[in-house]
């Protein structure tokens, strides 16, 4: 990371070219959906979604997509109620450097600043999928699928699975 602290700001006019150009490493895009896939659906769920681009100083190093309070199952368990992460994407340049972990932590805060007790996340498997990364954050594997990927859950706040 630079000298400054890294955060996060919303999505504007000014900075969404700059998103839109944001790349994983080649071998990662089987495993995240770009940019501009996560802002159309982060449009199209505006009441759940919940966008943020990670910059440090002046540079775009990441961007981030939570869900919050949806309806996990409704067809199994009407009161199922999640939120969590639902996109991670930092620029291949970037990784390595604290980012991600800097990206988790800070919607694992929003989270429990609007009250949640759970952070959800899921990621493909497989040998450039970010299990391992998320494992060592502390997300345990469910034994849930979405859409084919592995589900994670990690407590994050009181009455959390693992606490605050």
């Amino acid at each position: 990371m630079n000298s400054t602290s890294p955060r996060l700001e919303a999505v504007t006019p000014a900075n969404v070219d700059a998103a839109l150009a944001l790349r994983v490493h080649p071998h990662q895009t089987e495993n995240v959906a770009p940019v501009a896939h996560s802002l159309a659906e982060a449009y199209a769920h505006g009441e759940t979604a919940w966008p943020r681009l990670v910059f440090d100083g002046e540079e775009l190093v990441g961007f981030l997509m939570a869900f919050v309070d949806i309806q996990w199952n409704p067809a199994k368990d009407p009161a199922d109620r999640r939120s969590g992460l639902w996109r991670l994407n930092i620029g291949a340049e970037h990784q390595g450097k604290g980012y991600g972990r800097f990206a988790v932590d800070a919607v694992r805060e929003e989270l429990a600043r609007r009250g949640a007790r759970e952070m959800y996340v899921s990621w493909e498997p497989g040998e450039h999928g970010p299990g391992d990364f998320y494992r060592r954050l502390g997300f345990e594997e469910t034994g849930e699928t979405s859409g084919g990927q592995t589900v994670g859950v990690l407590g994050i706040g009181p009455g959390g699975a693992q606490g605050a």
